[in-house]
């Protein structure tokens, strides 16, 4: 059993694999900052000070002015502004991924309408010999 387990992990598809989920994480990273850090104050300058980290419903009845003040009083809130940002990040991120399809798309184009390549030096050689032999 650990032997066929040792066979599975070192199977390349799994090694990709774990490549593109670490890549994965480290892109999200990227992209959760640039909406929060980047694109949401701009946003907020644009909309006049639209801050969508503050749009919450406080299911206690209380006023909070921010999510942070509705938190540490502990009470339990609907953080749809939360949710506007997640959707922001996955849209953000989806064109992303759209971007380098198409590109990818394209190269295999490209390589599709590409003639064959010759044949090798050796095959050519192969050729020679048979013809040499069809001769005699």
């Amino acid at each position: 059993m650990w032997n066929e387990f040792k066979q599975f992990i070192a199977r390349g598809s799994v090694i990709d694999l774990a490549v593109g989920i670490v890549i994965g994480a480290a892109f999200t990273a990227i992209v959760n900052s640039f909406v929060k850090d980047l694109l949401m104050p701009l946003l907020g300058v644009f909309s006049g000070g639209l801050d969508f980290t503050n749009w919450f419903i406080a299911l206690d009845g209380g006023n909070y002015r921010t999510l942070a003040e509705a938190m540490e009083a502990g009470a339990a809130t609907l953080n749809y502004g939360l949710f506007i940002n997640a959707i922001l990040s996955f849209l953000i991120v989806a064109f992303a991924l759209f971007l380098i399809i198409q590109q990818v798309n394209k190269i295999r184009k490209k390589e599709a309408e590409a003639p064959p390549p010759g044949p090798t030096t050796e095959e050519k050689l192969l050729m020679e010999i048979r013809d040499l032999l069809a001769q005699k």
